[in-house]
């Protein structure tokens, strides 16, 4: 039986690979499915410490799986609100609100539930072969895996309703220009280019981006003051640690830091 989500190790980096390139690797119920397992087996595996997604093929994702989406539809909105919209929305926050760093490698189409995907990671990088859309309005219905909410906090209210109303497909300098990824590549060299960033990152405190993190996530919805309040808990929960001590450690003594990744390890 084929994996739909294929997935390689290289030291502290878990590359996911979506993997039903005859169907444009579109997100059938089983897809989404797995791709929740294998997240979820990255978050429990302490030797992992990064994420790199991408797509086979030439899509990343074309999105949902409308034949699938058309059955649920056809038993009644509650079956397609749990099994399709449900299961979505749960995918997409899982993936923004995920602890360690994870990077999409945006190779192909990305339109639908691929974009949504793309607006949920906290970092993508584009193939200068992408193309995104969010053609829902196409089909007569609103987006459902959170494109509504997030690509006008990320794009600003007219530039993502321009695109959620039209259903246009746009290039990925374009998505560079809304701030829906961070960098667009040459395509041959789109992995490499995420693994490098992906790299810079890990290299600091595994406890320190995950504060930052969380800090991020969790605030961006929130008063600029209750924001703060977050950003301060994520220090205090900083504050103890080994990590902290030897990164002022280290960058009093002017050498590299040697950090131990546990919360439980203080200083003293």
């Amino acid at each position: 039986m084929t994996d739909l989500v294929l997935m390689e190790t290289d030291g502290p980096v878990a590359l996911l690979t979506l993997n039903r390139p005859a169907k444009l690797n579109a997100l059938s119920y089983e897809l989404i499915d797995r791709l929740l397992a294998r997240l979820d087996d990255i978050e429990g595996d302490a030797r992992l410490r990064g994420v790199i997604l991408t797509g086979a093929g030439r899509a990343f994702s074309a999105g949902g799986d409308i034949p699938q989406f058309a059955a649920s539809v056809g038993q009644g909105p509650h079956i397609a609100l749990r099994d399709f919209v449900a299961r979505g929305q749960r995918l997409t926050a899982r993936i923004e609100a995920f602890r360690k760093p994870l990077i999409v490698a945006v190779n192909g189409l990305a339109y639908g539930g691929g974009c949504e995907i793309t607006e949920a990671a906290p970092l993508a990088i584009a193939s200068d072969h992408a193309l995104f859309a969010k053609p829902e309005v196409r089909l007569a219905m609103p987006p459902t895996f959170g494109g509504t909410q997030r690509l006008p906090r990320l794009a600003g209210r007219k530039r993502a309703m321009e695109l959620l109303l039209t259903g246009d497909v746009f290039a990925p300098y374009r998505a560079l220009d809304m701030g829906l990824v961070n960098a667009v590549v040459a395509h041959d060299a789109l992995i490499p280019a995420t693994r490098l960033l992906l790299d810079r990152i890990l290299a600091h405190s595994p406890l320190a981006i995950e504060a930052v993190m969380m800090a991020v996530t969790r605030g961006l919805n929130m008063p600029i003051a209750e924001g703060l309040l977050v950003e301060a808990e994520q220090f205090a929960r900083m504050a103890p640690t080994a990590d902290l001590a030897e990164g002022l450690a280290a960058w009093l003594d002017r050498r590299p830091a040697s950090y131990t990744g546990f919360w439980n390890a203080t200083a003293g």
